[in-house]
């Protein structure tokens, strides 16, 4: 019955609606004469216009107030405010004429006493509709879950009435650290202790917990999904109340874990004094500006005001979308950047030229690469082109145009490279290495980092992929690890340590502890409220499948070439000291492996690695 009422056409409805609302007007003059008159009324011809006219006076002022276009089983305390306002419209109109003319038989308290009758009668029959409707979204959504919201303060209590609202979830409670809220209720539930969560979960089949703490610590976010890690729960959480429009909880805000939550480690902080200092009032130029780390680089060096921003980059539509983000953040904040997209080829050696002759940039973030390793494995001569190629084009312009700074995103791939793309971000290296011992005016610096947590093709947004398709989830080998990073800590780390260059500097990350693959894997299933299947556990929801080693991939990643990093005056940023070839020995190799490239010779290119690449081990 339910769903055949909500299949209903909105005209129907609320057709239905007026003629109830019209009903009503009619009933309530009929109480509100009996009550006046201490007995049931029988109208006399004379009283038949006062019914009459209740529904003509009423149903123009409910249109007016918008009433008809509420959905009940949504009205909240806004709808009903707005009834009451209709209403005292109403009366103040009823009243109004019964004054001006005083018909016979018609008493004026009439004016006040029936329209009060009429709120009462409106204010129950949307009630009742709300409840009965209701029905619907118990069975048809509410059945999604049962949901436990941790933390009841005044972030829990918003959720809780968003959730009310949308009905997706039964909630059953709250569960908080304080000790002293136990046993209370918030909203009408009860709020249970964090101590009682394996047993909570287990009595009352529990199968969603929201972690509604935004302004929560990193450590304590961590202690607290450390605690839940094992639970057969789906963990979810709100943003940072910073994120949050205009600080209301919506049912939208509710999402996955932070990517840092899945890190496990609080992210690096940012020291202000370095991102400042190359950024505040300079002309900056970013290519790949498109990309994941070239967006995120476009994004915090607005932060810092540059006087102009000039965004490079061959796909249009990456351009595009981070231009119009850069532009709409640059209206919120007040403090708008000049922004200049730039479509081009860091392998249009002629465009670079004319670029930065044109626009004079102080500081060049060179972000712009292949780094897919399987994809530049198979096309070796397009990894050599952009990455390697595309790295000598964009330095030896920008030194010609007097660039103050110059700053290479590498990777740690480039330590020991056991595939192509890793090794043209070390010859990239050598390419910078090279140039900064030969000018004097453009300093020249690297920055070697990990993977970046939830950057296209990494493993996050991979898994939570896999996990919404029901699995399986893909690792190559039990053994592999990474060293990891947020996108956000990626650019913050480049800008800082593009900072402190003073030529040929390569800079890495102290990113703390590898982190094995196979136990993010594990942590991502379990957190999302999943089993993991395997041979003890046959009936588990999701498989862990093996794939093995993908050309060129190594089972472990390392940051250092040599074993003698030096401090920086940044506390999570170490100077490494690598070999390099002289520029005028470089030059004459490259030339050779330019037409190799050209060729797309896989064979010499290999042997060129071979030559130059320390520790490189062709696949």
């Amino acid at each position: 019955m339910h769903s055949k009422v909500l299949a209903w056409p909105r005209w129907a409805k609320r057709l239905i609606v007026i003629a109830l609302d019209v009903l009503l007007a009619i009933f309530s003059t009929w109480i509100a004469y009996s009550l006046r008159l201490d007995g049931l009324h029988r109208p006399a011809e004379a009283q038949w216009w006062v019914y009459g006219i209740a529904p003509v006076l009423v149903i123009p002022i409910f249109i007016r107030f918008g009433l008809y276009r509420a959905i009940f089983r949504y009205t909240g305390q806004a709808a009903l405010i707005a009834t009451g306002k209709a209403v005292a419209l109403y009366a103040l109109a009823l009243s109004s004429l019964l004054m001006w003319h005083q018909w016979p038989m018609v008493p004026r308290s009439l004016g006040l006493l029936q329209p009060l009758v009429f709120l009462v009668l409106v204010g129950a029959s949307r009630a009742f509709a709300r409840f009965w409707l209701a029905g619907v979204d118990a069975t048809s959504r509410g059945s999604e879950g049962r949901l436990l919201i941790y933390g009841a303060g005044n972030e829990g209590a918003q959720t809780a009435a968003a959730l009310g609202v949308a009905r997706q979830y039964e909630l059953v409670g709250f569960v908080d650290d304080d000790e002293t809220m136990a046993g209370r209720s918030l909203n009408d539930l009860p709020v249970y202790s964090s101590n009682a969560l394996s047993r909570l979960v287990s009595n009352e089949a529990i199968t969603d917990i929201l972690l509604a703490m935004p302004n929560a610590p990193r450590e304590r976010r961590n202690q607290i999904i450390a605690k839940l890690d094992g639970l057969p729960v789906h963990v979810r959480t709100l943003p940072s109340i910073s994120d949050l429009a205009s600080g209301k909880v919506t049912i939208q805000d509710i999402r996955e874990l932070d990517i840092e939550d899945l890190l496990g480690r609080d992210p690096v902080p940012p020291s202000e004094e370095l991102l400042n200092r190359e950024l505040t009032g300079k002309v900056v130029l970013v290519s790949g500006a498109g990309g994941s780390i070239g967006s995120e680089l476009a994004r915090q060096i607005c932060l810092q005001a540059p006087t102009k921003l000039f965004l490079l980059d061959h796909n249009e539509f990456g351009l595009y979308s981070i231009h119009q983000e850069l532009l709409a953040i640059g209206l919120k904040s007040g403090t708008p950047v000049e922004l200049v997209p730039l479509l081009g080829s860091v392998a249009n050696v002629e465009r670079l030229r004319e670029i930065l002759a044109a626009y004079k940039p102080s500081v060049v973030y060179h972000a712009a690469a292949y780094k897919h390793v399987p994809m530049v494995e198979e096309n070796p001569g397009e990894g050599v082109r952009n990455n390697i190629f595309g790295t000598v084009n964009l330095a030896r312009a920008a030194a010609d145009a007097g660039v103050a700074r110059f700053v290479l995103i590498s990777t740690d791939k480039a330590v020991r490279p056991t595939n192509v793309m890793g090794a043209t971000k070390r010859v990239a290296e050598l390419v910078l290495q090279a140039l900064a011992a030969e000018n004097t005016r453009t300093r020249f610096s690297m920055v070697r980092f990990g993977n970046v947590l939830g950057s296209s093709g990494s493993v996050v947004p991979l898994f939570r992929k896999q996990l919404a398709e029901g699995g399986p989830l893909t690792v190559t080998h039990v053994e592999v690890t990474r060293y990891f990073m947020t996108i956000p800590e990626a650019a913050q780390l480049v800008l800082q340590a593009g900072a402190m260059g003073q030529g040929g500097d390569v800079f890495v990350l102290d990113m703390g502890g590898p982190v094995k693959i196979m136990d993010l894997a594990r942590r991502m299933v379990q957190l999302s409220g999943l089993s993991i299947r395997d041979a003890e556990h046959p009936d588990g929801d999701i498989e862990i499948a093996l794939t093995g080693l993908r050309t060129g991939e190594k089972l472990y990643e390392e940051l250092l070439i040599g074993d003698n990093p030096q401090a920086t005056e940044h506390p999570r940023i170490m100077k490494a000291h690598e070999p390099y070839v002289p520029w005028d020995q470089l030059k004459p190799e490259l030339d050779n492996l330019y037409l190799a490239a050209e060729r797309n010779d896989a064979n010499a290119i290999k042997a060129f690695m071979l030559k130059h690449v320390q520790g490189y081990q062709s696949a």
